[in-house]
């Protein structure tokens, strides 16, 4: 989608949560997630911190997870990993955002640290299914 057309679906209530993000305009479509929950569905939603407190704020009765690295130091090597000629400024704005948004955890319904990935799943996949039986 062009920036023309994603801020004309945005100016009209096209998206759950949006957010300019390093330059580029990011956002999660509403009617697809609406149809499914019409229907019935869970939705999972991978979105940044921001993101979800805006998807929070459209359905307050949504369960929203927090996943964090184990330590600050796994962080700075996962960073590294996914973006190895990343300058060193970069990486320390990137951690310094990391920061700011753990200090948001606590407006989570759960915090999920991720140490190890197969475990992590699980752990979202047995708060889910809590949720679900509650």
């Amino acid at each position: 989608m062009t920036r023309d057309e994603f801020e004309r679906a945005r100016d009209h209530g096209g998206f759950l949560e949006w957010f300019e993000v390093y330059g580029d305009l990011k956002g999660t479509p509403r009617a697809p997630i609406e149809e499914h929950l019409n229907a019935g569905d869970d939705v999972l939603i991978e979105v940044n911190v921001q993101g979800a407190l805006a998807i929070r704020d459209a359905f307050p009765d949504g369960f929203v997870v927090f996943i964090r690295a184990p330590s600050r130091d796994a962080q700075r090597e996962r960073l590294r990993r996914r973006d190895p000629d990343a300058p060193p400024e970069v990486l320390a704005r990137r951690l310094e955002e990391a920061d700011a948004e753990e200090r948001l955890a606590g407006h989570f319904d759960a915090t999920v640290v991720n140490a190890d990935l197969e475990r992590a799943v699980d752990e979202v996949q047995g708060l889910l299914d809590q949720q679900r039986s509650a």
